[in-house]
Order: C-alpha cells, then sequence, then structure tokens
C-alpha cells in the first residue's frame, strides 16, 4: 500500500484557516493531522474541540487527532462529536492505555498511540492488537520546526518488526521533521504515514510540496 501524507494544520495560516483547508483538499494529501496541545502534558497551548469543529466542515478527508494533553480519556466522545476519524492518545499520559484504546474504537474512531522519543516501542507489546496507528514522535512534543531525531529509523524498523510478529496491521506514523530528504528513508524502514507541518505549509508551494513527499 502507497505510503499516507498527513499535514499537519499546526504549521497553517489561521487566519485563513478555510483556505488551507481547501488546499489540503485539492491536494494528494490522504488526512488532516490536528496536534491539541493543553500545556501540561507538553510545553504549548494549540487549539481544541471548537477549532476541529471548525475544520470539519470544510475537509473532505480524514481528520487524524494527535491528543498531546494529560487525562485524555475525558474527551474521547467530545473528539468524536468534532469530527475525528482517528484519535491519537500519548502512552506517557494514560494510565489505563487499554481501557481507552477500547474507549475510542467503541466511539467508532480508529485508535492510535503516540510514543515520545525516548519511550521503547517494546512498551505496546501487550496492547498491539489494539492498536490501529502508533505514531511514533520523531522530534520532542509541543512545538512545530523542530529538528528530525536520528534515532527514529531504529525505532521504526523495530516497531515494524513488533507488528508483522503481532501479525496485526497496525500502520506507523512519523511525526516531526519529515522532509523530502528522510521521506524515502523512513518508509523504507516502515513508516506507514508521514505527517509534515512546517516543511508543508512553510514551502512556497504547498500543494507542490506535498506531492513530493507523496512521490518519495
Amino acid at each position: 500500500m502507497a505510503h499516507l501524507i498527513a499535514p499537519s494544520l499546526l504549521a497553517s495560516d489561521f487566519a485563513n484557516l478555510q483556505q488551507e483547508c481547501e488546499m489540503l483538499n485539492n491536494s494528494e494529501a490522504d488526512w488532516f493531522h490536528l496536534d491539541v496541545m493543553d500545556g501540561l502534558f507538553v510545553p504549548n497551548i494549540s487549539f481544541g474541540i471548537p477549532v476541529i469543529k471548525a475544520i470539519n466542515k470544510h475537509t473532505l478527508k480524514p481528520l487524524d487527532v494527535h491528543l498531546m494533553i494529560e487525562k485524555p480519556e475525558r474527551y474521547i466522545s467530545e473528539f468524536k462529536d468534532a469530527g475525528a476519524n482517528i484519535l491519537t492518545v500519548h502512552y506517557e499520559a494514560s494510565t489505563h492505555l487499554h481501557r481507552t484504546l477500547q474507549a475510542i474504537k467503541a466511539e467508532g474512531m480508529k485508535a492510535g498511540v503516540a510514543l515520545n522519543p525516548h519511550t521503547s516501542v517494546d512498551l505496546l507489546m501487550p496492547v498491539i492488537e489494539e492498536v490501529d496507528l502508533v505514531c511514533l514522535m520523531s522530534v520532542n512534543p509541543g512545538f512545530g520546526g523542530q529538528k528530525f531525531i536520528e534515532g527514529t529509523y531504529r525505532k521504526v524498523s523495530k516497531l515494524k518488526e513488533l507488528i508483522t510478529k503481532a501479525n496485526v496491521s497496525t500502520k506507523i506514523e512519523i511525526d516531526g521533521g519529515v522532509t523530502s530528504a528522510n521521506a524515502k528513508d523512513l518508509i523504507e524502514c516502515g513508516a506507514d504515514v508521514l505527517v509534515a507541518g512546517s516543511f508543508v505549509f512553510k514551502s512556497d508551494n504547498p500543494a507542490g510540496t506535498i506531492s513530493e513527499l507523496k512521490n518519495s
């Protein structure tokens, strides 16, 4: 299966959000990646449910919602109502991860787990059958435009081995510092979904940049 591209709207122009959504609708992007930050789990605040509802009115593609918040289980049904198709919670923020994943699926969404750079993929072994998507943070979460962490390649390969051994169809998503310089190597290691924010939205031709990543 061809890899997917999920541009992160965190790097978009919020004064022209509808226009940015329409650009993505007309591009080769597969998903809209939405980073929700609470200023507690990560040292930054982004946007929440009202903005996602607004984006959902203008999107023709699935909403890939990444919760960088404490106690994400509190808001599962609210994010479903806002339009989330995929809901990803952080391993580090979820005390009862298995229960949270089941609750996400009960709402009819795909369930994802995100791992910070220092968190081992081996910790997912007990729940991998419940996980539709693993989001590997290839920068420290909280801010866009950071430099890619080179150790991510090994992590992708190891996670791919775990998924293959478990005989599940869990997708691997890479979030942080993704560019055309590392996209091909990430895909060869086993990545299925590439998240790109600044690289897309700060380029002279965002739709062309998405196409470049799609055809890596």
